[in-house]
């Protein structure tokens, strides 16, 4: 095994390095993040640190970079507290990626990269059509991040809109059976298949597996 340390590390190529720590976290959820301006011009934008924060209530969080990287949807989210977030299969992933493109403000990423958006429930953030799996969030709280001068949002889950079929009895989602893909790094994208279920962990008791 090779060791490389930090000292070496900083002396890499900037681009060879970003993407060399940014696999080191392994595969994350990926998703299209959908939002909208105060004079109705959505955004949508892909984002790969998205996090569960909590069941009761269901928070969902994820990481924004430093404001004069990534304005467009923490902007929208400070001044509507809406959003959504959609997973993303494989027959859109190469129109997912494109929205990471730096397009200007009143330009919308669904018209440039031909995805769809869609309003439910008089929810006044967009969703992506053509995602299999969408949920409406609520802004709970933007916690700054000193250190890196990034952000992590914190939303609260409003609406879910998913197929029953990938519903397990106990709640459990099966998301590869909606296709939902994970990633690795800033540019990998890769399929998701089940390895197992296991009930839950006890001291000195062998856990037994669930069927997906």
């Amino acid at each position: 095994m090779q060791h490389f340390s930090i000292q070496e590390i900083g002396q890499w190529d900037r681009f060879y390095r970003a993407n060399f720590i940014n696999s080191l976290s392994g595969f994350k959820p990926v998703s299209l993040i959908g939002s909208i301006s105060e004079q109705g011009v959505s955004n949508l934008a892909i984002f790969s640190n998205i996090v569960h924060i909590g069941a009761d209530p269901a928070l969902v969080g994820f990481i924004n970079r430093p404001v004069a990287a990534a304005p467009h949807t923490i902007a929208n989210i400070e001044a509507t507290k809406l959003y959504t977030i959609n997973h993303i299969h494989e027959s859109i992933v190469a129109a997912a990626h494109q929205t990471s493109a730096k397009y200007a403000a009143g330009e919308p990423e669904f018209a440039a990269t031909g995805l769809t958006a869609v309003y439910k429930k008089n929810f006044k953030a967009p969703f992506v059509a053509e995602s299999n799996i969408q949920y409406a969030l609520e802004l709970a709280e933007i916690v700054p991040i000193k250190y890196n001068n990034t952000f992590l949002v914190i939303g609260e889950v409003k609406d879910v809109y998913v197929s029953k079929t990938i519903v397990q009895e106990d709640g459990f989602i099966a998301i590869e059976k909606a296709g939902s893909i994970v990633s690795l790094g800033i540019d990998g994208y890769y399929s998701a298949s089940p390895i197992a279920r296991y009930s839950y962990a006890k001291p000195g008791v062998k856990p037994t597996t669930f069927s997906f």
